[in-house]
């Protein structure tokens, strides 16, 4: 696996190291030795997939707060989508800073999100597949999530919102949160 690390520290988009021959390619897109070497949580509690109908569909910004704070790592299996990570980390210096990248079925790139941030994504294209290992367990009791179209956020959607859940739109504003979101996001 190829590590790129984003501006945002621990979070890594990770491209496939392809081995390729007559009948396509292999590649590697988990090893706990190769996360562990670039300091990333290597645990996987809960594999999931969702499967979108519609370009437009915006599923976020979602997180949970410790002790049950997750890891995730995300690829499209299907289609594409715009994959957009948040830090939360109070104590960052990229505290609030957000990084997208795209990940489509044609590029076989995954996100590496580290605890502590949010993550959300938009589907591009129909009939969107999403894959994701997440380094917790489900926990709704600490399931925090953030509005995307927050302003302080500055967050750029490519698409019109076609789709969301009743949950994502009801998130409640940073400037109501913020001082609680800091006290529980605090190391």
């Amino acid at each position: 696996m190829i590590f790129t690390e984003t501006k945002l520290e621990g979070a890594f988009i990770l491209d496939l190291e392809r081995r390729e021959d007559d009948r396509g390619f292999f590649a590697r897109t988990f090893c706990q030795h190769e996360f562990a070497e670039h300091g990333l949580k290597a645990v996987i509690a809960q594999a999931n997939i969702a499967f979108n109908k519609y370009k437009g569909t915006l599923r976020g910004m979602h997180f949970q707060y410790p002790p049950a704070a997750e890891t995730k790592l995300g690829r499209a299996t299907r289609g594409s989508i715009l994959d957009i990570i948040v830090d939360l980390r109070p104590e960052s210096a990229t505290y609030l800073e957000h990084v997208a990248v795209e990940l489509s079925a044609d590029n076989h790139r995954a996100l590496f999100v580290p605890e502590r941030f949010a993550h959300g994504y938009q589907v591009l294209e129909d009939d969107t597949e999403t894959s994701y290992q997440v380094g917790e367990f489900y926990a709704p009791e600490v399931e925090g999530g953030l509005l995307y179209d927050d302003p302080r956020l500055g967050l750029e959607w490519p698409l019109p919102v076609a789709e969301m859940s009743e949950k994502d739109r009801q998130w409640r504003p940073l400037s109501e949160i913020e001082s609680e979101l800091k006290e529980r996001m605090a190391p």
